[in-house]
């Protein structure tokens, strides 16, 4: 199954409309998909990966290891309500925490502010896009998702490390992302992350040249009321190598309130007699004005 990939650098030739097309496509019937051209810096993403293996070996890999959950793999024990991973959580926006987080060196903050930097005008620029596809104002979802100081930015750092029983625990469990674009950067070797698309697991490849994985939360599935799925997914444990997976959450503001968008709601509250006035005039046009009129109507104008 061949995930979606779009290509940034087509938005601004003459592939712009197909890419458009694509775009709409992906949020719509798969909810995720790959972003190439981005314009991310590579040797910046490149040396956020590296910095954050190096965290990982320096200062979570043996505090994991001693845990509980794999002494309980020893014991052959099927686990169900843990996950096989280490992680730390990062906010962004409206403020930030990094240099607040015990261990992290300067070297690895510094990246993964620059990065994140980079990264919140790509995740502003594909909201703009996704405006533009649902026939919304180009800032409807940034004003949406902003409370007073702007939409919410988080980093979920995780290492899901080798696993010597994945038969027995998931690297994380099937879920939902609760906010709204999702982008993440994730390993270029070691797999595991799967995706549920008609009734079946899809697999996702690793991300070979520092392509972006994107998928949307589910107050992108609220807000385009329902054009635009939110899609279950999980990592699976592997047995061989470390994956790696840096996810950034553009988020509404905790106090933001997320419904669907009015244009994109179907009439409602509209008497039947009154739209079969409407039909008969406008039978054989196209039904999106007539549905824009009908609207109008219920609203009593």
């Amino acid at each position: 199954m061949e995930i979606p990939v779009i290509d940034f650098s087509k938005l601004d030739g003459e592939e712009r409309s197909a890419t458009m097309a694509l775009l709409h496509q992906a949020c719509e019937k798969w909810g995720f998909f790959m972003i190439e051209n981005h314009g991310i810096d590579a040797n910046l993403m490149d040396n956020v990966k590296q910095l954050v293996n190096q965290h990982y070996e320096a200062n979570m890999k043996k505090r994991f290891y001693e845990s509980e959950l794999p002494m309980s793999l020893e014991k052959k024990r099927n686990i169900t309500n843990t996950d096989w991973e280490t992680t730390f959580f990062v906010w962004h926006r409206p403020s930030s925490n990094i240099y607040e987080i015990q261990g992290l060196s300067k070297d690895l903050c510094k990246a993964v502010d620059d990065y994140i930097d980079q990264l919140i005008k790509l995740a502003e620029n594909l909201s703009e896009l996704m405006c533009e596809n649902l026939g919304l104002e180009k800032s409807y979802i940034k004003e949406a998702f902003s409370g007073s100081k702007g939409p919410c930015v988080g980093t979920k750092v995780a290492i899901y490390p080798q696993c010597p029983r994945p038969d027995l625990v998931k690297g994380l469990r099937e879920h939902t992302d609760a906010g709204g674009i999702i982008l993440l950067l994730q390993d270029e070797q070691v797999p595991g992350l799967e995706f549920f698309k008609d009734g079946h697991w899809v697999n996702i490849p690793p991300s070979k040249n520092n392509m972006l994985f994107v998928n949307n939360g589910d107050q992108i599935e609220i807000l385009s009321n329902g054009m635009y799925k939110s899609i279950q997914h999980r990592v699976m444990a592997e047995k061989d190598g470390n994956r790696l997976s840096i996810a950034t959450f553009y988020n509404p503001a905790g106090e933001a309130i997320i419904s669907p968008a009015p244009k994109l709601l179907y009439p409602s509250h509209l008497r039947f007699q009154d739209y079969l006035n409407l039909y008969s005039k406008t039978k054989f046009a196209e039904k999106g004005p007539r549905f824009e009129s009908a609207k109008t109507l219920a609203n009593g104008h």
